[in-house]
């Protein structure tokens, strides 16, 4: 097992206070309620628990246009009603509506995934985790399925100033079209994306047939699905693609997106996923060995997405969980199993052998057509804007952080158990 100082995992409560609207099937409070199962499993004690920073303007704007990050830091709830050209503009309203908080909602999930890959970078953990990450859906210059800010191209970017290829995996059941499209013309990022295709499914994209442009021509896989895929089918899709793909493409570092939807009694999805096989996704993953970046994602049963991403925490610590769900602040949500196990989906798997079959070999077939993995000429690497790491061994005394500077980065055993306030907690979903 790897040590614990090599786990990185970030976490700041207030993610969990945001509140997108009564009826609306996000709920950032389903962090709160991974994070107390985190805690209540014991597993802080294996990981180094880290509040990321809050990503600055000009760190979101290495991807999204300046205007349109402009405006997220500009609206407010109470202001949105003179601003109805731009809202059109940036795509805000039913889908991604304007809440209290919400650019400092992006920049603490943002802030998680861009400090993740730079302790990656850095060498300093071989896997970080940020459940509040994995906004797969966000463009450039607009929102788009719930997402505002697109953490994970944010990610990506960073590990790119010291990997020459980075590999993006997938497992939302919706298709990861923000990250595809931001790097659909360059082979120093491969997309792939599992998910469902068709019937008008959002977003409308992922076909077999999707596959880049120009440098980025077969750099982007796409693994289109059908209504009621299981475990048995998808784990031996996922294995066998992502095998060819890292034997292919010889990443030096992997991003992994564990959007929870796909997951069997998912209030938007269509799978039949348990736990254990969405998990095991990870598991296969991790075996690379390679630098691990874990976001969360999708996920609108929230204490299935809860159960989901504690265990998956266990998977990357190598720690089984017990079935039965210690006490924590939200025990409550789990009743009245109180356990990690969820009811198999009953959706009929419309995914035959063959269909299967048919999109294994064209995205093989794609795959060999990268007759290597690409060269890139590797230039000086441009500085961190920010990176919130200290050893004290090597710093010079006078120079040390001030505590109150440490403490705002490293979560102290006290907070562990308090700040997760949320406006969600006492409503039924609907």
């Amino acid at each position: 097992m790897r040590s614990k100082d090599k786990i990185a995992y970030y976490y700041d409560g207030d993610v969990g206070g945001v509140y997108f609207g009564p009826n609306h099937p996000m709920k950032p409070h389903r962090l709160c309620m991974t994070h107390h199962l985190v805690l209540s499993y014991d597993l802080h004690k294996k990981m180094e628990i880290y509040r990321p920073h809050k990503a600055y303007p000009v760190e979101l704007a290495q991807f999204h246009s300046a205007d349109y990050v402009e405006f997220l830091h500009r609206i407010r709830p109470d202001t949105q009603h003179l601003f109805s050209n731009e809202l059109a503009k940036y795509n805000l309203g039913e889908d991604c509506p304007v809440f209290e908080n919400l650019f400092e909602f992006c920049q603490i999930y943002a802030g998680g995934t861009i400090d993740a890959a730079r302790r990656l970078n850095n060498q300093l953990c071989d896997i970080a985790i940020n459940w509040a990450g994995g906004l797969h859906h966000a463009k450039k210059c607009e929102a788009s399925g719930f997402c505002y800010i697109n953490d994970l191209v944010l990610g990506i970017l960073e590990l790119l100033k010291h990997q020459a290829r980075v590999l993006y995996i997938d497992i939302d059941v919706h298709h990861g079209d923000g990250v595809e499209e931001a790097f659909y013309f360059t082979d120093r990022v491969m997309t792939v994306s599992f998910h469902k295709y068709g019937d008008m499914f959002f977003p409308g994209t992922g076909d077999v047939k999707e596959t880049g442009e120009r440098e980025g021509k077969y750099y982007a896989i796409n693994v289109p699905l059908k209504d009621g895929i299981d475990d048995t089918s998808f784990t031996r899709l996922f294995k066998s693609i992502i095998s060819k793909v890292v034997e292919t493409y010889v990443p030096g570092a992997i991003v992994l997106q564990c959007g929870a939807d796909s997951l069997a009694g998912d209030r938007l999805g269509c799978f039949n996923l348990s736990i254990d096989g969405h998990a095991e996704c990870v598991r296969f993953v991790k075996k690379f060995n390679l630098p691990l970046l874990v976001t969360g994602g999708g996920g609108y049963t929230k204490e299935n997405v809860a159960r989901c991403w504690a265990v998956e925490t266990g998977v990357l610590l190598d720690t089984e969980l017990p079935n039965e769900i210690p006490e924590n602040e939200y025990i409550k949500y789990f009743a009245p199993e109180y356990s990690l196990r969820i009811p198999n989906g009953h959706i009929e798997n419309l995914n035959s052998k063959s269909y299967l079959s048919t999109i294994k070999m064209q995205v093989f077939e794609n795959l060999r057509c990268i007759q290597h993995a690409p060269g890139v000429q590797m230039q000086e690497v441009p500085p961190d804007f920010y990176i919130p790491d200290f050893d004290e061994d090597e710093q010079n005394p006078d120079e040390r952080m001030d505590q109150h500077t440490q403490d705002r980065h490293v979560q102290r055993d006290d907070e562990y158990y308090e700040g997760d306030h949320d406006n969600d907690q006492n409503m039924e979903d609907v």
